[in-house]
């Protein structure tokens, strides 16, 4: 890895370069990455659902939005927020891709962007749109900061100061959230909402409102992601009981919904995860 733009030019990709998450970032960060690779064909992939939302600071060419199954935001883009995604995405790229990539929680969307997650959920808009700090001047001064750690320095600038003027989540939904992760997407929603003190309708109104998909979409997601991390190390009958799915079938559903691929489809490929990418 090197933090040289120019020495970036000749590296052979992909390179990663990986930033700590500021600790007043904390659940509303997941990670910041450089990213730079080379090729000399176009390249199509595959990018499942998550429950990261990444923000792409793009200094190369674009990438093509050629699909999305569960969405809308298809075509050419340089940089862009992606919302969170209860499907799978297929994109290509020509030459080059060269950017920085913050990726945000759905809480961090709300806390930091000040949107409301139902306004960016399953849609890929233009960054600048979404989010005026990030636009066009700024990623300039990124590419003309010329190394990984001033660019990554910039960024926390403006991440910090953004937690500074940004609305607070509401406190149930930020806590139904952190539960749903926490147990892996196992936590049984309507317990949760029992525990919240609040009315079915309105606690997933809320929900769906602040996070931008439904409480139990969302768990099914997070089950999703674990399930995909702990596949290649397990066999899926296992990875099903182990995740909460009622059973194997149940499992390799979610995976063609959220992946679209089968469990043993998956495990031929090497899918683009936000996971894979912080670390």
């Amino acid at each position: 890895m090197t933090n040289d733009a120019r020495s970036e030019a000749s590296a052979p990709g992909p390179v990663l370069v990986r930033h700590p998450v500021r600790p007043e970032l904390a659940g509303l960060v997941a990670g910041v990455v450089g990213h730079h690779e080379l090729v000399d064909r176009p390249v199509v992939r595959r990018q499942v659902a998550g429950s990261l939302i990444p923000l792409v600071l793009s200094f190369g060419t674009p990438l093509d939005v050629l699909d999305l199954s569960a969405g809308e935001g298809r075509g050419r883009r340089t940089s862009f927020v992606a919302g969170i995604m209860p499907g799978h995405a297929t994109t290509s790229f020509e030459h080059e891709q060269h950017c920085l990539q913050v990726y945000l929680t759905p809480l961090g969307v709300v806390r930091l962007l000040g949107l409301p997650g139902r306004e960016l959920a399953a849609r890929v808009v233009d960054l600048a749109d979404a989010a005026p700090a990030f636009d066009d001047r700024f990623v300039e001064r990124l590419l003309e900061a010329r190394t990984w750690p001033r660019r990554f320095e910039l960024v926390d600038r403006v991440l910090l100061d953004l937690l500074g003027h940004g609305r607070p989540v509401e406190p149930f939904v930020g806590w139904m959230w952190r539960q749903i992760e926490r147990s892996g997407g196992r936590a049984r929603i309507g317990e949760l909402v029992e525990q919240t003190g609040w009315s079915q309708r309105h606690a997933t109104a809320r929900f769906t409102e602040e996070v931008g998909i439904r409480p139990k979409t969302a768990a099914s997601i997070v089950r999703f992601e674990r399930a995909l991390a702990e596949l290649r190390d397990r066999p899926a009958a296992e990875v099903a009981a182990a995740a909460g799915f009622a059973d194997q079938s149940h499992l390799v559903r979610e995976f063609r919904r959220f992946a679209g691929w089968t469990p043993t489809e998956l495990l031929r490929t090497e899918p683009t995860t936000a996971q894979a990418a912080i670390g």
